[in-house]
């Protein structure tokens, strides 16, 4: 990075910018920066930070300005390391990417406050700025900003970003009230296997959305329906599809009643930000919800979305898995009550403070103090269920936890049929993980972890458990190309060595 110069850096900028047909100040309105900046940075006139670098290389979507910063990101874990300290848990990617989906159904003003920036949050803004969004960050990061158009350019649509989220799918439901056709890409980000669409075709249908599959695209058609009422029972209690679907029968004057639906963390924040922007939504935290839409939303909000469970059960992991004594504040309890339970069956030493609230008014927060504990297995196979079960994404760290546990355990992914496979990669750091098909692994403890050089799978959990347990191996461990960790974690490195951690970032 010493050797490549400003001027150098600032053209491969320029040239990208233009290949992808962007403005300065529209590059300028990703990054969070003035339109002066950008035009600095690509004259020459301007020393880049290497994470600087790697965020305009994201915003453009361009490999070539990676490389020329230096390559992909990597990680060295040097270990076994102990933590100590406290930590605050940070606000939810999940409902996040929701939010800013949802901020196309309001004409007025939008402010996120607190939003994480990861890269998944950055994908979803490409898509949003290409389309005609105004988003602007405070000088401080602490507030994102979002106007929309009178009018969306769908068009001019940023392709290659919408491919790598998934949450591009939730772009059905704010634009079926505008649009009476559009196209989308198919949805991109984690490889954990096949995931349909067809409960969100489903549901979406009493609406009138019809949707034809192209050539890389879903083809969607509206045609209007009257009912002033609607009841719809979802085929699959998803979480992405729930959103959906509240953020079109927002939109639509009348009442709607979702049966089925998801009563998860992010659904509940997308209800409590819908809520003011002046919808009524009755049954928040329950499987019935009934939404009182209107004809058009122009309201000027600010929102902070909640904490994030799936960081907070991270966070845990980490202590749980180097032996530590560790303080994780602002875990949003209501989220982690059948994970805490099944790790005080496998012994695990742990205690809360009294709840206290989010910034949202709403969600329930504890700080939990982790402390060194010698696991057991637990007694029966360990699976994860629709909220208020054990969630999906918090089950991939009980294999790093069922590994420093005495005993056999049995975890049963029966959601995805490609997340267990890439949990094997654990044995490369000294685990024993017996893969009996493509959902159930068998995970025998204690382990005596040992140091590795890895390349991190394209799969966000079962990389940070990667991540997790090289802070307990012997010796030096190098993790490639981490991207896919950068977009569900914030500066989870840096905020990991604070706590006593040794990891080293870099790039070829």
């Amino acid at each position: 990075m010493a050797d490549l110069l400003p001027s150098s850096i600032g053209t491969l900028i320029r040239d990208a910018r233009k290949q992808r047909g962007l403005t300065q100040q529209e590059l300028a309105d990703v990054l969070g920066t003035s339109q002066s900046a950008v035009h600095r940075i690509e004259s020459g006139g301007q020393n880049l930070s290497l994470e600087m670098i790697n965020r305009i290389a994201g915003a453009l979507d361009s490999p070539l300005i990676t490389a020329g910063a230096g390559g992909p990101t990597h990680l060295r874990i040097h270990g076994p390391v102990k933590l100590s300290g406290s930590i605050a848990v940070r606000s939810s990617k999940n409902a996040a990417v929701a939010l800013l989906c949802a901020s196309l159904i309001n004409h007025g003003r939008t402010v996120l406050t607190g939003i994480a920036q990861i890269e998944e949050v950055n994908r979803i803004l490409e898509v949003l700025t290409s389309i005609g969004v105004r988003a602007t960050w405070s000088a401080d990061k602490s507030e994102l900003e979002l106007i929309r158009p009178a009018k969306l350019n769908l068009a001019n649509m940023n392709v290659a970003a919408a491919r790598r989220t998934r949450s591009i799918i939730m772009f059905l439901g704010p634009l079926l009230h505008s649009e009476d056709t559009f196209d989308l890409p198919y949805a991109g980000g984690c490889n954990l296997g096949e995931r349909t669409v067809t409960p969100h075709l489903q549901a979406l249908r009493h609406f009138g959305l019809s949707m034809l599959t192209t050539q890389g695209l879903y083809h969607a058609e509206v045609h209007p329906m009257a009912e002033a009422d609607r009841k719809l029972t979802l085929t699959e209690r998803g979480d992405t599809v729930t959103e959906n679907v509240l953020m079109a029968a927002a939109q639509f004057p009348g009442r709607t009643e979702i049966r089925n639906a998801s009563s998860n963390y992010m659904v509940q924040d997308l209800c409590f930000f819908l809520g003011e922007l002046g919808v009524r939504i009755d049954g928040i935290g329950t499987t019935t919800l009934t939404v009182h839409g209107l004809e058009r939303i122009d309201a000027d909000v600010s929102f902070a979305p909640s904490e994030d469970p799936i960081e907070a059960m991270s966070l845990l992991t980490a202590a749980i898995v180097t032996g530590s004594e560790l303080t994780i504040q602002r875990s949003p309890i209501e989220f982690l009550d059948i994970e805490l339970a099944i790790l005080s069956e496998m012994g695990l030493d742990f205690s809360l403070t009294p709840e206290y609230r989010s910034y949202n008014g709403q969600t329930r927060l504890v700080d939990i103090t982790v402390r060194p504990s010698v696991l057991h297995h637990a007694a029966d196979k360990i699976h994860p269920m629709p909220f208020p079960g054990l969630n999906i994404d918090n089950l991939p760290f009980f294999a790093v936890i069922a590994a420093v546990a005495e005993g056999r355990t049995m975890i049963h992914d029966w959601v995805y049929e490609n997340r267990a496979i890439h949990l094997v990669e654990l044995n490369k750091l000294g685990a024993d993980v017996q893969l009996l098909d493509p959902h159930r692994i068998v995970v025998t403890g204690p382990t005596r972890w040992r140091g590795q050089e890895l390349i991190c799978p394209q799969a966000l959990r079962p990389a940070v458990c990667l991540l997790l347990a090289a802070l307990a191996a012997r010796g030096t461990s190098v993790l490639r190309d981490v991207y896919v960790i950068n977009r569900g974690y914030e500066d989870l490195p840096n905020r990991l060595n604070a706590l006593g951690a040794r990891i080293d970032v870099f790039h070829d």
